[in-house]
C-alpha cells in the first residue's frame, strides 16, 4: 500500500465505483478501499442471515424462506431509468457486459386512496381512471405537447419561454388540474417535493420526456432493474476499473485522511501510507467534513404475494405524492420478487421509504405499508443523511451524498457528475468504448 496514486476512493457505494471506474478508463492510478467485506457499501445488496444480522442481531430466519443464497435484499433499493443516466454510463462504459436487466412491469401512482398506473402518452391518458373526461382531453393536448418538443426548436414550445415561464404557469396553460399536477410531478418528472413548480420549466419537461422517453425503450415501464439485486452494480464499475489497473482493498480500516498545509495527500491504515493528489469517499470516512441534512425511513418487507391491485405484477414502483396524504415529502414503493433472482421463488421484496419529518417513522410509512397486504418479514432502519460542508477544491477531499428515498438513480448520477466537475472542471464526458455496441443493450421481460 505505501505508494503513490493519482486517486484515492474510500468505500465501494455505487458513486465511489463509478468514479474509480471512470478514472481509471481515463488512465489515471486508483486505489480503491473499503473497511467492509463486501462490495456495495451503503447500497450493498445482502444475503438473508445478513439482513437478519443487520436489523435483528442473534435472530435466526424461519426455515420456510429458503436457503441463504436465494436472496439478494437491497439496503437502498432503487431502479434505474430506460434512458436515464446511469444506464447511459454503463452503455458508454461497457459495464452492461457484467450485467443482465429485467424490465420493471409497473410504474403506479396513488391518487384518492387507490393506485392507478401513470400514464405515459395521450393513449393511456384518455384510458386512465385517474382523472375525468374533460381532464383526459387536457391532459392528451400536454402529452402531445410534450411528444412534439424539441429541445432546440423553440417552435414546439407552444408560445412558452422554458427558461422564463414557471412549470405552474405550463400546467396554467393546459389547465391541469391539482391531482394531475401530482402525478406529473412526482410520478414522472420525479421530483421530492412541489419546489419545482415555481422555478423555470425547461428542466421538468426534459424530466418528463426522460420518462416518457424510457417508458418507449422497453414497455411496461420505464424502469430496469439488475438481474441478482443492486449490488452487482458497484461489482460491475470494481471490475471496469480493476481492467484498467485499478487496485481493490476490501476489509482495510482507514485510521486517518493524511493532509499536508490543510490539503489531502493520502490515507493511513495502521502503520502503512498511500498517497494521492485527490482523496474521494462517501460520507462515512469524513464526519467531521459533512453535515446531516434528514433521515430516510426504510421499511423492507418480505411478501408471499405481489402487492394488490397491480395486475399481479413481479415488480413494480408506486409513488405516493406527498399532496395525497398531507406529507412534505413523497412515499415510494419498489418491489422485485424471484423473477430478479433476489428471493426464493414466489416471494416478492418490497420496500416503502421517504424522508423523515416527525418523531414516528412508522407512522409516516403506514400509508405505504397498508398498500402491500400481509408482510411476512419486515426490517426497518432509519439512517441519516449527509452532504459535504465544502466542494472538496481546497483540501482535495471529495465527499458523496448520502442515497435519498427516491427509488430511481437519477439523483445519485447527478452526484457523479457534479463531483467529477469538481476535481476535473469540466463536464464527465464519456466516450464510448470500442466494444460497444448499444443495441445489444436488451432488458428482459
Amino acid at each position: 500500500m505505501d505508494e503513490e496514486y493519482d486517486v484515492i476512493v474510500l468505500g465501494t457505494g455505487l458513486t465511489e465505483c463509478i468514479l474509480s471506474g471512470i478514472f481509471s478508463v481515463e488512465g489515471k492510478k486508483v486505489l480503491h478501499i473499503d473497511r467492509q467485506d463486501h462490495y456495495g457499501g451503503e447500497s450493498a445488496s445482502l444475503t438473508l442471515s445478513q439482513i437478519f444480522e443487520k436489523f435483528r442481531a442473534g435472530e435466526k430466519p424461519r426455515e420456510s424462506l429458503g436457503r441463504d443464497r436465494d436472496w439478494n435484499v437491497d439496503l437502498i433499493p432503487k431502479f434505474l431509468m430506460a434512458n436515464g443516466e446511469l444506464t447511459n454510463i454503463l452503455v458508454h462504459t461497457d459495464v452492461t457486459r457484467y450485467l443482465e436487466f429485467k424490465q420493471i412491469s409497473g410504474s403506479y401512482v396513488f391518487r384518492d386512496g387507490r393506485i392507478a398506473k401513470v400514464p405515459s402518452n395521450e393513449f393511456e391518458a384518455i384510458r386512465s381512471p385517474l382523472m375525468g373526461l374533460f381532464e383526459k382531453r387536457r391532459m392528451k393536448r400536454f402529452f402531445e405537447f410534450i411528444g412534439n418538443y424539441k429541445e432546440n426548436d423553440p417552435s414546439t414550445y407552444q408560445g412558452l419561454n422554458l427558461d422564463k415561464n414557471t412549470m405552474k404557469e405550463v400546467y396554467a396553460k393546459f389547465g391541469l388540474e391539482a391531482g394531475t399536477r401530482d402525478f406529473i410531478g412526482h410520478a414522472m418528472a420525479l421530483y421530492l417535493d412541489d419546489s419545482y413548480i415555481n422555478k423555470p420549466a425547461r428542466e421538468a419537461i426534459e424530466r418528463i420526456l426522460l420518462y416518457v422517453q424510457s417508458m418507449a425503450r422497453f414497455g411496461k415501464s420505464p424502469y430496469l432493474y439488475p438481474l441478482y439485486g443492486l449490488g452487482e452494480l458497484p461489482q460491475g464499475f470494481a471490475r471496469l476499473s480493476a481492467i484498467y489497473g485499478g487496485t481493490y482493498m476490501l476489509e482495510k480500516p482507514i485510521d486517518e485522511i493524511v493532509y499536508e498545509n490543510g490539503v489531502a495527500i493520502g490515507v493511513r491504515s495502521g502503520e502503512e501510507v498511500a498517497k494521492a493528489k485527490i482523496v474521494i469517499g462517501d460520507p462515512t470516512y469524513f464526519p467531521d467534513k459533512v453535515v446531516k441534512t434528514g433521515s430516510v425511513v426504510r421499511a423492507i418487507c418480505v411478501l408471499g404475494h405481489p402487492i394488490p391491485n397491480t395486475d399481479n405484477a413481479d415488480s413494480v414502483q408506486i409513488i405516493i405524492p406527498q399532496n395525497q396524504v398531507g406529507r412534505k415529502h413523497d412515499i415510494y414503493i419498489s418491489m422485485v420478487s424471484s423473477a430478479h433472482n433476489v428471493s426464493l421463488k414466489g416471494h416478492y421484496l418490497a420496500t416503502v421509504s421517504t424522508i423523515v419529518e416527525t418523531n414516528n417513522p412508522l407512522q409516516e410509512i403506514a400509508p405505504g405499508l397498508h398498500l402491500l397486504g400481509t408482510v411476512l418479514e419486515k426490517f426497518i432502519g432509519v439512517t441519516d443523511l449527509y452532504q459535504p460542508l465544502d466542494d472538496g477544491t481546497e483540501d482535495h477531499v471529495y465527499i458523496s451524498k448520502s442515497y435519498d428515498a427516491t427509488s430511481h438513480f437519477e439523483t445519485t448520477t447527478d452526484d457523479v457528475k457534479n463531483i467529477y466537475y469538481r476535481i476535473e472542471g469540466k463536464e464527465l464526458v464519456l466516450k464510448k468504448r470500442p466494444t460497444v455496441d448499444e443495441e445489444n443493450f436488451t432488458a428482459y421481460e
